[in-house]
């Protein structure tokens, strides 16, 4: 191949790291400026860390058997110094590591709330793909199953005000490092029994991370994990207690949920409360939010023991179940397109195109394609296809008046339809604008 053939050719994004369309940007702003509404109801700040970080911190928080470690991450070697770092293949540790390096607990709990891309080598498939984004909150410094149940109210909330429907809520306890260590000793003598059986995953995990033979998706094995000993049997008072409690706020809310045994997520740092919120409408990718309580990741990490809750949902699954339910808003377009033929008009259209946005109103301002002025009737097709409400026009008449055309472009602009083209003086163009645009308002509520 030649060097100039070479230069020719098209590139391509990295498989599964996808780009957001502009036709499709609408769907993503709704969905953020909704999450956002919420989040802020529940008095949570913003906090942003690095794509980047330590290796080492997610093999010490996440777990150097879980399958995000052993397989998932994009790791590699900074070339400069040696650094061992990582595309962040989620956010907790990060944020605890943040919280901590900062010692932003000094003053008490702190609500705290990220959005952001992950990065994860898996099988790119519908709603999940190597970088995807996540929303997700930490609560930190807080103990008690009230902030377990708080937590999974905003999620509730944020299904409501979205309008998604059919998303069920699953909860499990994981209990107490100690009732872990027993029931861990009987889950690996009983699984032992079935070695024979037992699928390669399931084989490599059975001394390192037996929980996780539990969350087996291999119809082969379900009857095993479904009759092994399940870790809410070990519970002790204080884990029961712990867990109840969040039971009787979640059904005071009215909250309906699911003990799941079985559910035991996927990360090391997991404690007493695990949850997940499911779907059937999109196929194998049926968890749209999970969480619950890390109570050692703090201390894990090298801060002072504290007690934190959190909860991730991924942005493309329910990007997919607005999609699938129909919800997607529809594009509103801008308020105002400017046409303009010549070069006096051309100057003038800036002018007023600043003045208007000054006020408030989006506005387009036509630019040619090829450096040629295009004709009044190019112009005006694109500013149809903008959904602009209104368009104004700039020619020679106009210019020599110091008048604007002014031409309603949409049913809703205007009470007869589309409108008939309206004659307006430059300086009482704002306030015409302003009036329609109430008035279209006004007509869309009636």
């Amino acid at each position: 191949m030649t060097e100039q053939k070479r230069k020719l050719e098209k590139l391509a994004g990295v498989k599964g790291m996808n780009d957001v369309l502009p036709q499709d940007a609408g769907l993503w702003e709704f969905f953020e400026s909704t999450v956002k509404s919420m989040l802020r109801s529940y008095g949570y700040q913003n906090i942003r860390t690095p794509i980047v970080e330590h290796t080492q911190l997610f093999t010490r928080g996440i777990g150097e058997v879980t399958d995000i470690v052993e397989k998932e991450m994009y790791s590699f070697t900074d070339a400069l110094n040696g650094e061992n770092l990582t595309l962040r293949p989620e956010n907790t540790a990060a944020v605890v590591r943040s919280a901590i390096e900062h010692n932003l607990l000094y003053d008490g709990p702190k609500r705290l709330w990220y959005v952001g891309p992950m990065f994860r080598h898996e099988r790119p498939q519908r709603g999940r793909y190597r970088q995807f984004h996540q929303v997700g909150i930490e609560a930190l410094g807080f103990a008690g199953p009230d902030a377990d149940a708080e937590i999974i109210l905003m999620c509730q909330r944020l299904w409501d005000d979205l309008g998604l429907t059919g998303i069920r809520l699953e909860l499990n306890s994981l209990g107490l490092a100690h009732e872990r260590a027993a029931h861990r000793v009987e889950l690996i003598a009983y699984l032992e029994q079935y070695k024979d059986t037992l699928d390669e995953d399931a084989k490599r995990r059975l001394y390192t991370n037996p929980l996780r033979v539990l969350d087996t998706k291999n119809p082969a094995l379900q009857e095993i994990a479904q009759n092994a000993p399940k870790l809410i049997d070990f519970l002790g008072e204080e884990s029961r207690a712990h867990f109840d409690g969040l039971q009787r706020i979640l059904k005071a809310n009215n909250i309906p949920f699911t003990i799941n045994p079985r559910l035991v997520r996927g990360l090391d740092y997991y404690n007493l409360t695990v949850f997940e919120w499911i779907t059937d409408k999109l196929g194998a990718q049926g968890t749209v939010a999970a969480g619950g309580r890390y109570d050692p990741l703090i201390e894990q990490l090298g801060g002072k023991p504290t007690g934190a809750c959190g909860w991730a949902m991924g942005v493309e699954r329910i990007l997919e179940l607005l999609k699938e339910e129909d919800l997607v808003p529809e594009d509103e377009g801008c308020d105002v397109y400017v046409v303009h033929q010549g070069e006096a008009a051309r100057e003038r259209a800036f002018v007023i195109a600043e003045r208007l946005r000054d006020t408030g109103l989006d506005v387009i301002l036509h630019c040619s394609a090829d450096g040629q002025s295009a004709s009044f009737k190019s112009q005006m097709k694109r500013a149809d296809a903008s959904g602009a409400a209104f368009a104004v026009i700039l020619g020679e008449d106009e210019i020599a008046n110091g008048t604007a055309g002014v031409k309603a472009l949409r049913a809703g602009a205007h009470q007869d339809g589309k409108g008939e083209q309206q004659t307006v003086p430059v300086e009482d163009l704002t306030e015409f604008l302003i009036g329609a645009m109430v008035a279209t308002a006004e007509d869309g509520e009636d």
